[in-house]
């Protein structure tokens, strides 16, 4: 099995770019994750409504606290203070599910240009699949991938192990690959990838 964890050559992550662009997503090159924490802080005016999904990635850039910060209107904020109120639920799912800005990764982007992302719950893909007036994903370039048969791979046999020990350590309970979103175009041109060049996430 390829090592899911090395990132890839600039020739692969060019052809990757060149081929998001065609299926109109908007890309950025950095060339570290402190560069890519600031072009993600310059994409969001202050006081704009951001949702940030749960990311190691984020985490490792130390954007959530930046964002669910006093300077945004921080979504995940709302929607945390309602997290255990069974009359509350549907409350939960309308913040969740619409934003002015929504912040994540992915699991995988394919040098065809495909990006797929994966939920244990569903509670990230109405604002990356539609909600969010504007998406941002922050991808290391170690989930660049040849195509969507790697894509899987990488997804089932490197994160899912990786994800389960998170999610049984976080929430004491184990993951599992419920939904996939695969997005093979944009064409509402509302999505920004920032492909960093370094091993970000799992």
């Amino acid at each position: 099995m390829k090592n899911y964890a090395e990132t890839v050559s600039q020739d692969e992550v060019a052809r990757t770019k060149r081929s998001l662009e065609a299926k109109g997503f908007k890309v950025k090159i950095a060339e570290d994750k402190q560069q890519a924490k600031e072009l993600v802080l310059q994409m969001i005016p202050k006081g704009a409504e951001v949702f940030t999904s749960t990311s190691v990635t984020l985490d490792q850039l130390e954007l959530p606290q930046e964002l669910n910060g006093p300077d945004y209107t921080s979504l995940r904020g709302k929607f945390m203070e309602l997290y255990g109120q069974d009359d509350k639920k549907h409350d939960m799912k309308r913040i969740g599910s619409v934003s002015e800005y929504t912040v994540g990764s992915v699991n995988a982007i394919t040098e065809q240009g495909e990006i797929l992302i994966t939920s244990a719950t569903g509670s990230q893909i109405p604002n990356y699949a539609y909600g969010a007036s504007n998406l941002i994903l922050v991808v290391g370039i170690n989930k660049i991938v040849k195509d969507m048969n790697q894509a899987m791979e990488r997804l089932e046999k490197h994160i899912f192990p990786l994800e389960d020990v998170r999610s049984q350590k976080a929430y004491g309970v184990p993951s599992s690959i419920t939904m996939n979103l695969i997005y093979r175009k944009d064409p509402t041109n509302r999505v920004t990838v920032i492909l960093v060049n370094e091993s970000l996430g799992y």
